[in-house]
């Protein structure tokens, strides 16, 4: 888990004001950690859904750090929160108990909503209880399974959540204990487990401090079920084993699919045009293979390169978002696309102009790293003023990319290639050759912008030797 951050308390107004609370107030997500922001009621607080980004809607539950009933501290995290991007620790501005759960692991609620609800003591559970049972979010109730005890067997977690009442909850059910073994792990991902027949003794969590979360467990499974179907002769067994695509079904989108759908919905309201250009890459692929060993990434000289190119021609780094002015971006941040399972993040390489190819290396491999464990903060995803795509490494010789909102141009990188070409003096020679794709907004960017920002691209990788400057 990553190290606590300091943050400045967000100040509520009377409890007479409670309505107006709601409303999502948004953290300095920049330079600070997020933190849950409590409502008064008498002795009783609500949690409610933080902000974790200017774009985030609602958020969904990935782990509760905290069970219900643990004692909290201030700054200690309580709950770990999947934004539109990425997965955040979330702490607490208060010492006390938490004393009720609302919306549980899995589940999302609206930003401003009330989540969970802290007790100043242990006497007050019972009465944070009895709120959270009269008060308990629409969005919660509707996210949960109908759970009644004449329906399910005594040994299903729903019924044992029914059942749990004040006493129960004076004793923390966190950390879980498997067969003797203590085991760090969250109670969805303890019902999981059980669901799936997985034993919690041999996961390796994830989660702060170790702990065990859903997404291990469904790991584990997968894991399991794949080892059964490589070991097994018979096709359609190891084919019943495997978690696959249920045809015919439908799925809702996840939080990222979710906020990818919103930009892309976004982008076609700007007028975009396309300009390709072929560049040769012989040169700038000896150099990489000189430095390679040194720890420097194609994707790192890529972006230099471009960052070099948009220093001479700054308004293909602008951006316009109101559609009546446009600004020229005092920093050269390049946005890298990376694909993620079941989406899409931009990691940005912030003044690439200025950094060193070594050190601009060592941060894209941080940031795919962070990316992957979905660990970016705000402003290393949601700052980039000019964006590569690179499907070069699948063999992809030219495709198009969609512009994103807020930036000016796009650039879409093929694949290198050995490509015939004839030479000034007329002969025939062999070149490796890539083929580039810029989709840029018409509104800021003209055609001429875009080809002259090419031609001086080009004569970057074409003779490198800036790069490593």
């Amino acid at each position: 888990m990553s190290h606590l951050l300091r943050t400045a308390f967000i100040p509520t107004k009377p409890p007479s004001l409670h309505h107006h609370h709601r409303s999502p107030v948004l953290p300095n997500v920049h330079t600070t950690r997020p933190t849950i922001r409590f409502v008064p009621r008498s002795k009783i607080r609500e949690i409610f859904m933080p902000a974790l980004s200017s774009t985030m809607t609602e958020g969904k539950i990935v782990s509760w750090v905290k069970s219900q009933g643990d004692k909290l501290s201030k700054g200690e995290s309580v709950v770990v929160v999947e934004s539109d991007k990425a997965d955040m620790d979330v702490e607490s501005f208060y010492d006390g108990y938490l004393a009720a759960i609302i919306v549980d692991e899995g589940s999302s609620a609206p930003v401003g909503s009330a989540i969970a609800l802290l007790a100043e003591s242990e006497e007050e559970i019972a009465v944070a209880l009895e709120q959270a049972q009269k008060s308990a979010a629409p969005e919660a109730v509707a996210a949960a399974p109908a759970v009644t005890e004449s329906v399910v067997s005594s040994e299903s977690v729903g019924v044992e959540k029914q059942k749990k009442v004040a006493p129960a909850i004076g004793t923390a059910v966190h950390p879980a204990s498997e067969g003797g073994k203590r085991v760090v792990a969250s109670p969805y991902a303890k019902k999981l487990a059980k669901e799936l027949g997985v034993d919690l003794r041999g996961v390796v969590g994830s989660g702060p401090n170790g702990r065990v979360v859903a997404k291990d467990v469904e790991a584990a499974a997968t894991l399991a079920a794949t080892e059964v179907a490589t070991a097994s002769s018979d096709n359609a067994a190891a084919a019943a084993a495997l978690p696959g695509v249920k045809l015919g079904s439908t799925v809702p989108f996840t939080t990222m699919q979710n906020a990818v759908s919103r930009n892309m919905v976004e982008s076609l309201a700007v007028p975009t045009f396309r300009v390709g250009y072929t560049i040769t890459t012989d040169a700038i692929d000896a150099l990489y293979k000189k430095i390679k060993s040194k720890g420097v990434t194609m994707t790192a000289l890529l972006a230099k390169a471009t960052a070099l190119a948009l220093v001479q021609h700054p308004v293909v780094n602008s951006s316009c978002r109101d559609g009546k002015s446009f600004t020229y971006n005092s920093s050269i941040n390049i946005a890298v696309a990376v694909a993620m399972d079941g989406g899409l993040i931009t990691p940005v390489l912030q003044d690439a102009d200025k950094v060193d190819i070594y050190s601009l290396s060592r941060k894209w491999k941080e940031l795919v790293d962070k990316a992957r464990a979905k660990q970016l903060q705000p402003h290393e995803y949601s700052t980039g003023t000019f964006t590569l795509s690179n499907l070069g490494m699948f063999g992809v010789d030219r495709f198009d990319a969609i512009l994103p909102p807020g930036t000016g141009a796009i650039m879409a990188v093929g694949a290198s290639q050995p490509t015939v070409v004839a030479t000034k003096d007329g002969r025939i020679g062999m070149k490796i050759q890539m083929q580039v794709n810029v989709t840029a907004d018409h509104r800021v960017i003209y055609g001429a912008d875009l080809a002259s920002f090419l031609q001086t691209l080009a004569k970057i990788i074409e003779d490198p030797k800036d790069l490593t400057l």
